[in-house]
């Protein structure tokens, strides 16, 4: 069974958007495996709370993220 685990920062994406990354995630094992992938395939977009998650030793956060400044 083909599975994809996406790990994204808490409110970030809307249902739409998670919605869209869970079809197209299908269609691409679909296309590498064939057909027989779709009924098995599991996507999982997990929301990290924020401060949750770094990158570089520094840990992130949403405010962070949707600053200009990097080291903000």
């Amino acid at each position: 069974m083909p599975f994809a685990n996406f790990k994204v920062p808490a409110g970030t994406l809307d249902t739409e958007q998670k919605e869209k990354i869970v079809h197209r995630t299908t269609e691409l094992y679909v296309e590498i495996y064939g057909e027989r992938a779709r009924g098995g395939t599991m996507v999982l977009v997990e929301e990290v709370a924020d401060g949750g998650w770094g990158i570089a030793d520094q840990v992130l956060t949403l405010a962070m993220l949707q600053s200009s400044d990097p080291e903000a």
